[in-house]
């Protein structure tokens, strides 16, 4: 990706490591999302960067809120939202987060549990909830069968249990919600995904005997990460999801439907920076030492743990935490220098903190700025800075205009 180096380096005389948001970036990249897919309302997963000026910048662009704790519910709230703008989808709700959330959110309850939950609360409150339901289908991403999974309810029975949910004075079914995967890039297996959505939210809706008014399809864009990785065809995908909403417009006239951006948003609009603090050599190798990495920004010290147990080319993902080989650029910010074969880690007492082992890098001297790429999700929002008590790095927001603001 692309950063503002000038940007980086000025900080850089302040802040030992720091992450550095680009709100232009963010901004562009939800106009693409917008532009192309005409009839959808997109969410953002405040998971992925929960950072205030960056949630901010994205709800004023017209990005409603997929919220994974109580406290994600509030922070849309804080921000201006109505409840019909914010989604409470997580697993495992207490009857405290259940309670707290009628009535500034959308709550999508994951298990027949949790349905209950709901109905007894609003009931206490004499109120009627509008809620939806996650569900767990009888097909996977790829098309295949489903599987059993901790999200959701099994969509066979979800329907054994509609004529029951129907019958509750105090929930009334207004939407489903479905995510199944992240980080995908293949764009045609994620239109033909949207295509057995909307054929669920039809057989949902019959079985239902009233209108949905929304169909959430989750998740699934992906983010180019490896130099070698194809971005998705947006513009193409968004033609896909126009066809499917025409075709299916006549059976859910008034149904809004919602796509949650993922880390598509947010995923390259940031970088993390820190500072090469020593330099050794042991036994012939070469280790360049900074000033936090796994304690800072985890995932890349992840990945070298992943890749370093097994032989495969291509390792399973799991997200949030490890997508993939090369997923993460290392760029010493550096004047013309030779280049030298080095392994980088960071400073905690511990044999994990690797981020690359025998890379080839300009040569680094203590001092030096260095910068990991594709920061901008999943990044400082994963990482345990609570290990050997080091500072946290700083978090900073570069607006379009204006000047940057810190966290």
């Amino acid at each position: 990706m692309s950063f503002d180096r000038d940007a980086v380096l000025l900080l850089a005389e302040k802040y030992e490591s720091f992450y550095l948001y680009d709100g232009r970036t963010i901004a562009e990249n939800i106009a693409v999302l917008q532009g192309n897919f005409e009839g959808v309302r997109f969410l953002y997963s405040v998971k992925a960067n929960p950072h205030p000026a960056v949630l901010r910048c994205i709800i004023d662009e017209g990005v409603g809120v997929d919220a994974a704790s109580l406290r994600e519910v509030t922070m849309g709230k804080e921000n201006g939202l109505a409840a019909g703008d914010i989604y409470y989808s997580a697993p495992g709700k207490s009857p405290r987060d259940i309670n707290a959330a009628l009535g500034c959110s959308t709550i999508i309850a994951d298990s027949p549990a949790e349905v209950e939950r709901i109905q007894a609360i609003a009931e206490g409150h004499g109120i009627t909830a509008d809620i939806g339901i996650r569900l767990n289908p009888d097909f996977s991403f790829d098309g295949e069968g489903g599987s059993a999974s901790k999200f959701g309810i099994d969509e066979e029975e979800a329907f054994r249990l509609l004529p029951q949910w129907k019958g509750y004075k105090n929930v009334r079914i207004r939407g489903i919600h479905v995510h199944s995967r992240s980080q995908e890039l293949r764009g045609e297996l994620i239109a033909a995904y949207y295509g057995r959505m909307f054929e669920l939210a039809v057989r949902f809706q019959n079985a239902l005997g009233h209108e949905l008014r929304f169909v959430n399809m989750g998740s699934g864009i992906g983010i180019p990460y490896a130099e070698q990785d194809a971005p998705v065809d947006i513009k193409a995908l968004g033609a896909s999801m126009s066809a499917l909403i025409r075709q299916y417009r006549p059976q859910l006239p008034r149904t809004e439907i919602l796509v949650e951006s993922g880390r598509f948003i947010v995923g390259k609009a940031g970088v993390y920076a820190t500072h090469v603090m020593d330099k050794k050599v042991s036994h012939g190798r070469t280790f360049v030492l900074l000033a936090n990495t796994l304690g800072g920004f985890v995932r890349p010290s992840v990945a070298q743990m992943v890749e370093s147990y097994t032989r495969e080319e291509k390792p399973a993902g799991c997200e949030p935490l490890y997508t993939g080989r090369n997923a993460f650029g290392f760029v010493p910010l550096t004047e013309d220098r030779d280049t030298e074969t080095v392994t980088v880690t960071g400073s905690l007492c511990t044999g994990a903190d690797v981020i690359a082992q025998d890379i080839l890098l300009p040569r680094l001297e203590c001092g030096d700025v260095f910068v990991i790429t594709n920061a901008g999700s999943y990044a400082a929002s994963v990482s345990p800075m609570q290990f050997a008590s080091l500072e946290p790095p700083a978090q900073i927001f570069l607006p379009e205009f204006g000047e940057p603001s810190a966290l």
